[in-house]
């Protein structure tokens, strides 16, 4: 089958289409056919060397298809079933991969393979981070970076669902429209150096008790002197390199601050609570409340151009990649 494989950490280039096999699935395995891939910056950041992987190595952890084949004592899913998963093992750019039966998810009548494969990761992303990082209360107001990218298009227009008055983050003047149609009530320019003065402003001097940042370096400081008086922040990225180290006493000059670095992992420990979190996130999509919207689709072979978009930081919304 077709996969794409890279044997060194580097930049896109890396990134090379073979042909190669697949064993059968093994115990507690199934083996999915893909129908449509998910493509998530956690890809880059493996392909980069920045969250290093054994080499030589597959990519992609998230996509959408139908079981093909089971492995010894798997009960569910059953054969022919229509699933998703977004945790692995890596090697979702491919035709079709071995997943752990109980890392799967059955997908409803009503959400396609495209939706589910651009929505899993980032929707369950969404849910934890709104739901139980800091549960939203309503008439909150938040700040959430890349209002326009992948995650931030879902989890804005959950947020403001929820009742939340959302302020979004966008990295040009081009995507505010895009994020003011998804939910966010206010829109700042992180390329412009006072946007962490213009969020207080728009709270009247007090700052928010929640920032959901997946961009790290580049928004680290300015997102702490958003924060409210025991705020939180939730740093959960690192689009533009990863957090500086800094000194804890910053947290308790900044206002007494709260900080933690989720993973969706921890959220979706067992198959109960992965399957739970994905009812969620399809039951919200299913009202109608949250849209996936697909802006970019790439052929398989064209991993590595689907790759330099996320680079360019003029993606919006989700990108997949077609076998």
């Amino acid at each position: 089958m077709k996969a794409i494989r890279f044997s060194k950490a580097g930049g896109p280039e890396v990134l090379v289409l073979q042909d190669i096999e697949l064993p059968p699935p093994g115990p507690g395995q199934v083996r999915v056919r893909h129908t449509v891939i998910g493509v998530n910056f956690i890809d880059t950041y493996q392909r980069s060397g920045l969250y290093p992987v054994p080499l030589p190595s597959g990519l992609g952890m998230e996509a959408a298809g139908t079981v093909e084949a089971l492995g010894e004592n798997v009960r569910t899913p059953k054969m022919g079933d229509r699933v998703a998963y977004c945790s692995g093992p890596l090697g979702a750019y491919a035709e079709a991969n071995n997943v752990a039966a109980d890392r799967v998810v059955k997908l409803p009548g009503a959400i396609s393979d495209e939706v589910a494969a651009a929505s899993l990761l980032k929707g369950m992303t969404a849910q934890y981070l709104l739901k139980r990082t800091h549960p939203l209360q309503r008439g909150e107001t938040i700040l959430f970076h890349a209002a326009a990218g992948g995650v931030g298009l879902i989890a804005c227009q959950w947020a403001k669902h929820l009742g939340a008055t959302v302020v979004g983050t966008v990295g040009s003047e081009s995507k505010v429209a895009l994020a003011k149609a998804n939910g966010c009530d206010h829109v700042l320019n992180t390329r412009e150096s006072d946007w962490s003065k213009k969020l207080r402003e728009l709270t009247g001097g007090k700052g928010v008790p929640v920032v959901y940042d997946s961009i790290g370096k580049d928004t680290w400081a300015g997102s702490l002197d958003c924060l409210a008086v025991r705020g939180l922040m939730v740093s959960f990225g690192n689009s533009s390199g990863a957090v500086p180290a800094f000194e804890p006493g910053i947290l308790s000059a900044k206002g007494s601050l709260y900080l933690t670095r989720p993973t969706l992992m921890s959220y979706t420990r067992d198959a109960q609570e992965l399957q739970a979190t994905a009812d969620d996130l399809f039951d919200v999509i299913g009202s109608g409340a949250v849209k996936i919207a697909v802006h970019q689709r790439f052929k398989l072979a064209e991993a590595r151009q689907a790759h330099e978009a996320l680079h360019s930081r003029n993606t919006t919304g989700a990108t997949v990649l077609i076998p």
